[in-house]
């Protein structure tokens, strides 16, 4: 098995591949249910701690391209049109 260093380092290897930063188009079909489950997944994962974080990915990636993927995953919301039932659905959720 594998150290976290050692993760990280394969991570930092992968992401540093010529054409890695190349923009592609994908043309995406998924469910509104889908969109709404890929928008909490993207923000829960960019919400976690450092701690968290450490060994993964997430720890290793610059945060601009982390504000990418919040952007993205708005993007996603806003195509869909559920951006208001996003709001109420975490107006709900902190009300707890």
């Amino acid at each position: 098995m594998m150290t976290s260093s050692e993760v990280s380092q394969v991570f930092d290897t992968i992401l540093s591949i010529p054409g890695m930063n190349e923009v592609v188009k994908i043309d995406l079909k998924i469910s509104r249910k889908n969109v709404l489950l890929l928008n909490h997944v993207i923000e829960r994962g960019l919400a976690a701690k450092d701690g968290d974080k450490e060994g993964n990915l997430l720890g290793i990636v610059p945060k601009e391209n982390l504000s990418d993927l919040k952007t993205i995953a708005e993007d996603c919301l806003q195509k869909a049109g559920l951006v208001e039932l996003k709001e109420k659905l975490n107006v709900l959720t902190l009300s707890k």
